[in-house]
């Protein structure tokens, strides 16, 4: 009887590249790692939760977009890319401009306006570090396949899950920082400092 795909050796060590992979090349800082993390501190983890998932699930619809091979039309249509592209920095300069001018989480008021789902959905969809990276790991999979290869199913959960867990990470450690905001000193320091990490983690990303 033939042995479950998962219990040969080729697969596990496929799926633990693809692990070591995913977490270096998709877990490095990147526009929207760091708005995570920057949002996570400048509003706490509760208010950042809607942010988060918007940019988990415009994550993971980059990631789909990818394996389906849509990229390769987009990449012919510039003028969308362009559009794409200028759209997401001028959020992400928007959003950097927030967390600079963010009081401290003791004086801010409850209607004080916070990061959306859209907007976090969107800044993923436009991340030009998303595509490149996730294009990486997803064709070093594939071409690592034999015969007894993992499937596409399986790379497409491993890489979700992959997505999830380190931007919930991201937000995590943001979030550590959100005690030491209240402090408006503190505050305005770490509010600037990530501020300017992503727009210098866009900048990368773009121009890099």
């Amino acid at each position: 009887m033939v042995e479950p795909l998962l219990l040969q050796p080729d697969p596990w060590r496929q799926l633990i590249a693809l692990v070591l992979a995913a977490t270096v090349v998709m877990g490095s800082p990147g526009p929207a790692t760091i708005s995570v993390t920057a949002a996570g501190a400048a509003f706490g983890l509760r208010h950042s939760l809607r942010y988060t998932c918007g940019i988990v699930l415009g994550t993971i619809a980059v990631l789909l977009v990818v394996a389906t091979g849509v990229t390769a039309a987009l990449a012919s249509m510039p003028g969308l890319a362009l559009l794409l592209a200028a759209a997401s920095a001028a959020y992400i300069l928007y959003l950097a401009f927030r967390i600079a001018t963010a009081p401290p989480l003791a004086a801010r008021a409850a209607e004080v306006s916070r990061p959306t789902w859209l907007a976090g959905f969107l800044l993923a969809v436009a991340n030009p570090k998303a595509f490149v990276a996730i294009a990486a790991v997803f064709a070093g999979a594939s071409s690592s396949e034999g015969d007894a290869g993992l499937g596409l199913w399986t790379r497409l959960g491993v890489l979700a899950l992959m997505i999830v867990a380190i931007h919930a990470l991201w937000l995590v450690a943001g979030a550590a920082f959100s005690g030491i905001l209240r402090r408006p000193a503190a505050s305005r320091i770490i509010n600037l400092v990530f501020a300017a990490t992503l727009v210098l983690t866009t900048a990368l990303a773009v121009f890099g």
